[in-house]
């Protein structure tokens, strides 16, 4: 958790807006890969990357304001 609180949530915030919109159009990865898991279709491993590779920093974003709230 130090390496957590050694992240700005700012720099966070906007580096998990960034990739987890990215690309803008058509339609962001993120989106689209989670239609995927839902629907059964997220197999390949590129697609399992990808999910990470988008995913990763809205859910480090989502425990680094936890990790704030509980602090307060």
């Amino acid at each position: 958790m130090r390496l957590l609180d050694r992240i700005n949530a700012t720099t966070l915030a906007i580096v998990a807006l960034l990739l987890g919109l990215a690309p803008f159009r058509p339609e962001p990865h993120l989106v689209e890969k989670l239609r995927m898991l839902a629907q059964g279709t997220l197999s390949r491993p590129i697609d399992i990357f990808d999910l990470a590779l988008h995913g990763v920093p809205i859910l480090l974003l989502a425990l680094k304001l936890i990790r704030i709230a509980r602090t307060r």
